[in-house]
C-alpha cells in the first residue's frame, strides 16, 4: 500500500500520513505538489513531502488523499529539508511555513456556512435570540467569514446545539485557490487544408493569419487576440475555419508581466577598481568550488557593491547555477531590478508583495520551469523554487525589514545563510553599515570579510557638519525645523543648480493632536497610540491599523477647544521648505506619496532628470539610490529613533544616518551632510559624524556582552495577545510562573526569564499585548526550554493567543 507524508496548511506541528487516492490517481505522486486531504471533518490543502516512513500497524485506517491538485510540483524536493529546519527552529507548523513560502491564493480549503432550516425559521419566528444571529434569522444564513469568526468563540457550541435540534444546518464547501495560470487561444494553419469552400470573412482571416505567421517572433502560432485586433470579424470566422480543418486552435500559458517601466539610473558594466578586483579574486574561486562560503561585503556607500553582485551573478550563471538576490524593501527591488535586467534580460524574475497575485504566481512558475534563473525580491523571495542556487546575495543585510513581524516570524537574512549552507552555495551579505552580529561573525570565523574602503573613482566621502539644536534660538518657544546652517546650505545648493535631500523618518504633518486643557493626545481607539495629522487629507491617521478620523479642534475627552498639532513629519517639512525656498522644485518620497511602483518610479525619474531641486523623504530615500546631482543631505532630526525601548536603537540610528548621508557626493561634485540633533554627544551620532563604524561596533559589543544580548546570547519573545486584558494578563502570568518553575527544576543558570510585562505597544489593532522574554547563551537549550514551556502551559482560552518570536528584531 502506497502512503504519503503530507504537511497540511493548518496549525499542526507534525506531518500526517495519508493513503494514495482511491481512484488510483497519479502513481507515484511527485513531492512538491498540493493535495486536498480530509482533516477533522474538513477538506484542507496539504503539501506532499514524499513517501511516508513510519506506517501504522494497520495501514487501512489511513484516510486517502482526496485529490492531487498540481501536475507540476510547486517547489523542488531539495527545499523540503529547508522547510523542516525552519519549522523546527522557529517553532512554527511546517504546513504553514510552506503556505507562507508559496505565492498567495493557492490554498484550497473547506469553508463552513450556517443555514437556517425551515424548522428553525418557525422556531425563531424571525426574532434573533442573540444580536450576532440577526443575519442568520433575517437572511437565512451566516456567511463563511462570519461563521469562521464565530467558530473561534464559545458561541460555536450554541450553533452545534441548534444543529442537533435541526434548527440550523452547518454545511461544508471546498473553496478553490484564487490564483491560476492564465492561458490564451492560439492559432496555427493545418498542414492539410482546403480554401475552396471558405466564406469571404474566412478567406480574409486566413490571409491576415498567413501574414502574421510570416513574422518569426510568432514561432508558427498567432494569438487569437492579435488577429482580432487587426480584423474583428475574425472572431466568428475562426469557428468555421476550425470546423473545416483549416486552422488548429490551442491554449498556451501567458505570463502577466510585472516589470513595466524600467527604473532610471541604470549603469552599464564598468572597469573594476583595484579593491573591487581584489574582492572578485576572493569570490570567484568560491563560486567554482560548489561549497558553502559565506562572505560579508563591507563597502562604504558608493564603493560599487552592486557591480560586485552583477559580476558574481554572471560567473554563477556561467557555471550553470542560479542566482537569488534579496533586498529589504520593494523600493530597492526596483533599483536592483533595473541593474540586473539590463545585464541578464529575460532570465530575471521578480518576487515581492508589490506584485498582484497573478503576477507573482506567473513569476513563480517561470522559476519552477527553469525559464528564469535570476530571482530578485524582498524577504519572501528567499523561498524561490530554484533547484540549484549557486549564489545568494543579501543587499543591505543590516536592515530589520528582513524580519517578518507577524504570523511566521522568520528572518530572511539568516535563512539565506541557512539555504546557502544546505545547497552548497556562496552567500554575500552586503552593507555599508553591517549589523553588529554579522560583523562579529567575521571575527569568529563564521563569515569571511570583504572590504571596499573607497568610493568609485576615489570620490571623497561627504563632509559632515553637526548642528546642536539646543543652541539654535527658538521661535515662539519652539525650535525651528531648519537651522540657519541648513537653510544657508539649501540656498547655496539651489543657486549652484545642484540637488538636495532632506531626511526625516516620520510621515505626516504633525505627530499628534494635543489638548492643552487636559494634557491628553487624541489616540487611536484600536492601538492606544497618538494619531498622526495628515493635513492634505484632512485626517488623523493611525500608522499601525490605518484607522482615521477627522481633524478636530475640540478634545474628545474634555471638549476643550485648546487642541493643537504638535511635532512634525515629512509633510510639514515639505510645506515649510516651500516657504524658505519658494522658487525650488520640491518632491516628497514616503508611503503617502508613493503607495505604488508607478508613483515611486515617477519620482525617481524626476530626480534623475533634474526636475526636482529638493527631495524630502523617510528612510525610503536612505538606501541604494544613486543621485549623481545630490550634493547636500540634511538630516532634520537625527534623534528620532534613540528613544525607542530597544537595545538596537543606537545601532539603527548610526546605520540610518550613515546610509542617508551616503547619498551625497556620488557624482562628480563633492557632497555635504548636515546633521541636526539635540544629542550631539550621543555615541551613535558622534560616531556617525566621523563615519566610524568600527568605533560603533566596539561600543555596542561592550554594552551587549555584559547584558547577554546578541551576538553573545539568544532571545525568544513570547507575546500574549487577546481582546480581554484580564485574560491576557492571567495567561502571561501563568507562562511566566511556569517558566520560573522550570528554571528551578532544571537548575540551569544559562536561561533567564524577563517579565511578564506589557509590550511597549500595549494595545494594537484592538488586542491587548503582554510579553515574556527568554534569554540564554546556548541556542539549543533555549529552544528546548521554550518548547517545553509553551507545551506545559498551553492556553485554553480561545480569546488569547501566544506567538513565539525567535531572534526578535522589534521589541515593540
Amino acid at each position: 500500500m502506497t502512503c504519503y507524508e503530507v504537511a497540511v496548511a493548518a496549525p499542526l506541528f507534525q506531518t500526517l500520513t495519508y493513503a494514495a487516492p482511491e481512484d488510483g490517481g497519479v502513481s507515484p505522486i511527485i513531492p512538491g505538489v498540493r493535495v486536498l486531504v480530509p482533516l477533522g471533518g474538513r477538506t484542507v490543502t496539504g503539501y506532499l513531502l514524499g513517501a511516508a516512513g513510519d506506517l501504522p500497524d494497520d495501514p487501512s485506517v489511513l484516510k486517502p488523499i482526496l485529490e492531487v491538485v498540481d501536475e507540476t510540483p510547486l517547489f523542488p524536493e531539495t527545499l523540503i529539508p529547508f522547510y523542516r529546519w525552519i519549522a523546527s527552529y522557529y517553532q512554527y507548523p511546517i504546513g504553514e511555513v510552506i503556505k507562507t513560502a508559496l505565492p498567495g491564493g493557492l490554498t484550497a480549503a473547506s469553508r463552513r456556512r450556517i443555514l437556517l432550516t425551515a424548522r428553525g425559521k418557525d422556531f425563531f419566528g424571525g426574532i434573533p435570540p442573540y444580536p450576532w444571529a440577526e443575519n442568520l434569522i433575517v437572511k437565512g444564513e451566516l456567511t463563511a467569514a462570519a461563521t469562521r469568526k464565530l467558530w473561534r468563540t464559545e458561541l460555536r457550541r450554541v450553533c452545534e446545539k441548534w444543529q442537533k435540534e435541526e434548527l440550523v444546518s452547518i454545511v461544508e464547501e471546498v473553496s478553490r485557490g484564487a490564483v491560476r495560470s492564465r492561458t490564451e487561444t492560439c492559432i496555427a494553419l493545418a498542414e492539410s487544408r482546403e480554401f475552396a469552400l471558405l466564406t469571404p470573412s474566412e478567406r480574409k482571416s486566413c490571409s491576415i493569419l498567413s501574414d502574421l505567421l510570416g513574422d518569426e517572433k510568432n514561432h508558427g502560432v498567432v494569438p487569437r487576440r492579435q488577429l482580432i485586433e487587426i480584423y474583428p470579424g475574425a472572431g466568428r470566422a475562426l469557428k468555421g475555419l476550425a470546423a473545416k480543418g483549416v486552422i488548429i486552435l490551442s491554449e498556451r500559458a501567458v505570463y502577466r508581466d510585472p516589470f513595466g517601466e524600467t527604473p532610471p539610473g541604470i549603469h552599464r558594466a564598468v572597469t573594476l577598481t583595484e579593491e573591487q578586483q581584489a574582492v572578485m579574486d576572493k569570490v570567484l574561486p568560491s563560486l567554482d568550488s560548489r561549497k558553502f562560503n559565506p562572505f560579508l561585503l563591507h563597502g562604504v556607500t558608493g564603493s560599487g557593491k552592486t557591480e560586485i553582485y552583477l559580476r558574481a551573478a554572471a560567473a554563477t550563471l556561467g557555471n550553470s547555477r542560479s542566482v537569488l538576490v534579496l533586498v529589504p524593501e520593494i523600493a530597492l527591488a526596483s533599483h536592483l531590478e533595473g541593474q540586473f535586467v539590463a545585464r541578464f534580460g529575460e532570465r530575471v524574475a521578480l518576487l515581492h508583495s508589490g506584485l498582484s497575485s497573478g503576477e507573482r504566481f506567473d513569476q513563480w512558475m517561470r522559476i519552477v520551469r527553469g525559464d528564469a534563473d535570476v530571482v530578485i525580491g524582498a524577504r519572501s523571495a528567499l523561498f524561490a523554487p530554484l533547484r540549484d542556487p549557486g549564489l545568494i546575495i543579501v543587499d543591505e543585510e543590516h536592515e530589520s525589514a528582513y524580519k517578518q513581524e507577524d504570523g511566521f516570524r522568520y528572518h530572511g537574512r539568516d535563512l539565506a545563510v541557512l539555504r546557502a549552507s544546505q545547497q552548497n552555495s556562496v552567500v554575500i551579505l552586503g552593507s555599508a553599515t553591517p549589523s553588529v552580529s554579522s560583523f562579529y561573525h567575521t571575527e569568529t570565523g563564521k563569515y569571511r570579510l570583504l572590504t571596499l574602503t573607497k568610493r568609485i573613482e576615489n570620490r571623497p566621502l561627504p563632509e559632515i557638519e553637526m548642528v546642536d539644536l539646543r543652541k539654535i534660538p527658538t521661535v515662539s518657544g519652539a525650535p525651528p525645523l531648519f537651522s540657519p546652517q541648513l537653510v544657508a546650505a539649501l540656498k547655496e545648493t539651489l543657486a549652484a543648480s545642484e540637488q538636495s535631500l532632506l531626511f526625516l523618518n516620520r510621515r505626516g504633518y504633525a505627530n499628534l493632536m494635543f489638548c492643552r486643557s487636559c494634557g491628553q493626545s487624541i489616540q487611536c481607539p484600536n492601538c492606544r497610540v497618538a494619531m498622526t495629522v495628515h493635513r492634505k487629507r484632512g485626517k488623523l491617521l493611525c500608522h499601525y491599523c490605518s484607522s482615521t478620523r477627522a481633524v478636530t479642534r475640540h478634545c474628545p475627552l474634555c471638549q476643550s477647544d485648546q487642541v493643537a498639532g504638535m511635532g512634525f513629519g515629512t509633510e510639514r517639512i515639505e510645506d515649510e521648505l516651500k516657504k524658505i525656498l519658494p522658487s525650488a522644485r520640491t518632491g516628497r518620497l514616503d508611503r503617502d506619496t508613493c503607495a505604488n511602483r508607478r508613483d515611486f518610479l515617477a519620482m525617481l525619474k524626476a530626480m534623475h532628470n533634474n526636475e526636482i531641486d529638493v527631495l524630502v523623504g523617510t528612510q525610503i530615500i536612505a538606501k541604494g539610490h544613486h543621485f549623481p546631482r545630490v550634493t547636500l543631505v540634511g538630516i532634520v532630526w537625527a534623534d528620532a529613533g534613540l528613544g525607542m525601548p530597544d537595545f538596537r536603537a543606537g545601532e539603527r540610528t548610526f546605520q540610518l544616518i550613515s546610509q542617508v548621508g551616503g547619498r551625497a557626493g556620488r557624482g562628480e561634485r563633492p557632497g555635504r551632510v548636515i546633521i541636526q540633533t539635540h544629542q550631539p554627544d550621543h555615541d551613535s551620532i558622534r560616531l556617525a559624524e566621523k563615519n566610524d563604524f568600527h568605533g560603533l561596533y566596539q561600543q555596542e559589543l561592550k554594552l551587549r556582552r555584559g547584558l547577554g544580548y546578541p551576538p553573545f546570547g539568544r532571545l525568544i519573545n513570547l507575546r500574549i495577545e487577546g481582546e480581554r486584558e484580564d485574560s491576557v494578563i492571567e495567561a502571561a502570568q501563568r507562562i511566566a510562573q511556569a517558566g520560573h518553575d522550570l528554571i528551578k527544576q532544571y537548575k540551569t543558570g544559562r536561561i533567564e526569564l524577563l517579565g511578564p510585562a506589557p509590550a511597549p505597544m500595549a494595545m494594537l489593532r484592538g488586542r491587548h499585548r503582554w510579553q515574556v522574554l527568554l534569554k540564554g547563551g546556548d541556542c539549543d537549550s533555549l529552544h528546548r526550554f521554550c518548547a517545553h514551556l509553551v507545551r506545559e502551559t498551553k492556553i485554553r482560552d480561545r480569546l488569547v493567543s501566544v506567538s513565539i518570536d525567535v531572534d526578535p528584531e522589534n521589541m515593540m
